[in-house]
């Protein structure tokens, strides 16, 4: 089902391709298009990943300049039997995560510091289930290729004004054709994301709460990521506004109803959803309920997570030195400390 979606993602976006192309130039502009349409959707598929990578200047850490995140990373992907992806951090104060990659085999998850933290040990694991549940169900490949896809056609259109203002092109349509073109191109990575079915989050929630072992720790965590959301830009990705239907909660500003124009479903409806899978589980501690209910509420102790490990208490006021990063602070995994993290 996932093969034969991307199939038809990449068949409907060359045609795109193709009609805006043919708006610009004709038949002649249509042939480029098509043509570059087929070279964007070879090197999205390889390269896509890398991109998105890129453009939030993510950067890779493992078990030495990230212990604790990268442990929870590891210990997840084994709970479901998954090949231990790239792990990465995104110095973006915003929290917010995602996953990227073609397969399970070359898959990549990235969290920001905003999100290490915010967020508790448990809520990050949840956090954390989810994207490598987009993983498992290989939703990864049509997100990147979108992300990648979308940006392209943006930019096409931008070429339009150019392309199109020359009398010795076959422009059929004159300088109207230019003008449907540039009006319509900047709209196409909206239609594209919202060609995306919103119900892969729906169903990655379901399967991370199910490798993390409690719903709750991941309704928890989109409450809040969606606060901070809502009050800390990410500048990076309003920029390029075509990814942001990759991360776990919209990061831009605005997308918040659950209709046809939304990148992602509605926080409060999948919370709602969530804390129905946890009733139906049943087993849910009621700590671990009022975590989950809005506005979470700090547990007083922290619950084992899902690889047996639990929660390291604050820092103590004088530690040892922390071991250095690529931004030269100490990314060592969240805390359940709100007025000073760990990267301060």
């Amino acid at each position: 089902m996932n093969t034969l979606r991307t199939a038809m993602l990449l068949a409907a976006m060359t045609a795109l391709f193709m009609g805006v192309g043919y708006l610009i130039g004709g038949s002649g502009g249509m042939v480029i298009a098509l043509l570059i349409a087929a070279g964007t959707n070879l090197f999205s598929y390889w390269n896509a990943d890398k991109m998105v990578l890129s453009m939030n200047r993510a950067v890779e850490v493992d078990e030495k300049n990230a212990p604790e995140y990268y442990t929870i990373v590891q210990a997840l992907a084994k709970q479901a039997g998954l090949p231990m992806p790239k792990t990465y951090l995104i110095d973006n104060p915003q929290p917010n995560a995602f996953a990227t990659g073609r397969n399970p085999e070359n898959a990549a998850v990235a969290a920001s510091t905003g999100l290490l933290q915010r967020l508790s040990h448990e809520e990050v694991a949840a956090v954390m289930a989810h994207e490598l549940a987009h993983v498992q169900h290989r939703d990864t490949l049509t997100m990147t290729i979108v992300a990648t896809l979308a940006g392209a056609i943006s930019m096409l259109g931008n070429f339009a004004f150019f392309l199109g203002g020359s009398r010795e092109n076959n422009n059929p349509f004159g300088f109207v054709g230019v003008l449907v073109a540039m009006i319509v191109a900047p709209f196409a990575a909206m239609i594209v994301q919202m060609a995306v079915s919103r119900t892969r989050e729906y169903e990655a929630d379901r399967r991370g709460a199910e490798i993390c072992g409690n719903p709750l720790w991941l309704a928890s965590a989109l409450n809040k990521i969606a606060r901070g959301a809502e009050q800390i830009p990410n500048e990076d990705a309003e920029r390029n506004p075509a990814m942001a239907h990759l991360f776990i909660i919209n990061p831009l500003h605005g997308e918040r109803m659950d209709n046809l124009f939304s990148t992602h479903p509605s926080t409060e409806n999948r919370i709602a959803a969530l804390q129905e899978m946890a009733r139906a589980m049943g087993g849910v501690s009621p700590a671990a309920r009022r975590q989950a209910s809005p506005p979470p509420i700090q547990p007083e102790e922290p619950s084992a997570g899902p690889w047996g490990k639990p929660a390291e208490p604050a820092p103590p006021a004088k530690s040892a030195p922390p071991k250095a990063n690529p931004w030269g602070r100490n990314p060592t995994g969240p805390r359940n400390v709100r007025s000073k993290g760990p990267w301060s």
